[in-house]
């Protein structure tokens, strides 16, 4: 499905419900809003170490990937656009790439979630793909290399984001 068929069918999803809808929905640009998301974002950052430290670093791969979630919700935001759902949310983001109306790039957007993706999902490093293993795994604890590896890939996204957020 191209991106434009794809946001044609969010924004009918988001068409749908006031607050419970389930795609894209038009808002007015909120600066309260988009700080609010960067805000959860920085939380969510915070607690990827806060996990490891306390003995729950396979949480701490959600926290990594609502991180970065939450600097795109406040990317769309920023273009007054919601989203509840993920997939509305990173084809909304590839829209915005294509365009060129943001500087990020395809590469960073798959760093995060590649829907391309045709290996097996437990053998992926994207930061969607470590959050889904983690949370279905019966492992509890991240490798020390592979917790490192990932907060620092999380890290220059989450930079990057903000830098984009901000302009």
């Amino acid at each position: 499905m191209l991106v434009s068929e794809k946001l044609e069918k969010c924004f009918k999803e988001g068409e749908k419900g006031k607050e419970r809808h389930k795609g894209l929905k038009k808002i007015d640009i909120s600066e309260e809003k988009i700080k609010k998301h960067i805000e959860k974002a920085i939380h969510n950052y915070k607690a990827i170490i806060a996990f490891k430290k306390n003995g729950f670093s396979d949480w701490s791969a959600s926290a990594a990937f609502y991180a970065l979630y939450h600097l795109l919700l406040a990317l769309l935001a920023k273009h007054g656009v919601e989203s509840r759902n993920q997939s509305c949310t990173f084809a909304f983001i590839e829209e915005l790439i294509e365009k060129g109306k943001i500087s990020l790039d395809k590469n960073d957007l798959k760093e995060i979630f590649d829907k391309d993706i045709t290996e097996n999902i437990a053998h992926s490093n994207k930061i969607l793909d470590l959050r889904e293993n983690w949370q279905y795994s019966v492992k509890t604890a991240l490798e020390e290399e592979e917790f490192v590896d990932m907060k620092a890939r999380v890290k220059e996204l989450f930079d990057k984001l903000r830098r984009e957020i901000e302009k």
